[in-house]
């Protein structure tokens, strides 16, 4: 459904996968987990596209390695994964999702939102407090609480999926989100039992319930500040 486009950004060019319900469609940008744009990222933009958005996922670990798609299948998938968050520099990521937004709007989208799981949970309330995103949706973001000192620049709509039991998000990390996170700008939705990644498809937590409730959120939020 979807093909590969090259983005051009301040540092270098890099890859995305694009899944477009056509160019008059208000556009999201998926930010990946901590395994690349693999085929659960594809499909999550497939999914947006056949919502109506049109829907790209950058390379982010472009820096480190180009094209990276790997699962969470194996403990060798793991090790990697996990070596590449811990090599990857979030401030350059930022950089380049405000590539991919210039691009977008360059493209004609006059809106642009984002959404990001894991590792692109955090990057997504980053995005919502360093860019000019019009929307963003955080699911299990990891170390958010680390950065609630720039919640006070998020001007835009941002909503947060909190999974109650994330083994990578403390209660004590969950609790100063709560607190700090407060105002017009932000909503939490809590799942209680859900461990991290409960909206991953075919991922070990994978809840169909809850995964389908959060997303059923995510579509009635971003149809409301970007349709």
């Amino acid at each position: 459904m979807g093909e590969r486009v090259t983005i051009k950004g301040p540092d270098g060019s890099f890859s995305a996968y694009v899944a477009s319900a056509g160019k008059a469609a208000p556009a999201v940008v998926v930010i990946q987990e901590i395994f690349g744009v693999n085929e659960v990222m594809r499909k999550t933009c497939d999914w947006l596209a056949a919502e109506g958005y049109h829907a790209i996922c950058p390379d982010l670990f472009w820096r480190i390695e180009p094209g990276i798609d790997i699962t969470d299948k194996t403990q060798a998938e793991w090790d990697r994964a996990f070596e590449l968050f811990k090599a990857f520099n979030v401030d350059t990521g930022i950089t380049d999702i405000k590539a991919t937004i210039a691009h977008l709007r360059d493209g004609g989208h006059a809106k642009v939102g984002a959404v990001g799981y894991c590792l692109g949970g955090l990057m997504a309330y980053l995005t919502a407090a360093r860019t000019d995103a019009d929307a963003t949706v955080s699911y299990y973001g990891v170390g958010i609480d680390n950065y609630l000192g720039e919640a006070s620049n998020v001007s835009n709509p941002l909503l947060l999926h909190v999974a109650e039991e994330d083994g990578f998000v403390s209660k004590e990390s969950q609790a100063k989100m709560a607190e700090g996170l407060k105002g017009p700008h932000f909503t939490m939705r809590t799942y209680p039992g859900r461990d991290h990644a409960f909206a991953r498809q075919g991922g070990e937590h994978y809840h169909e319930a809850d995964a389908k409730l959060a997303n059923e959120r995510t579509l009635d939020f971003f149809r409301t500040y970007l349709k």
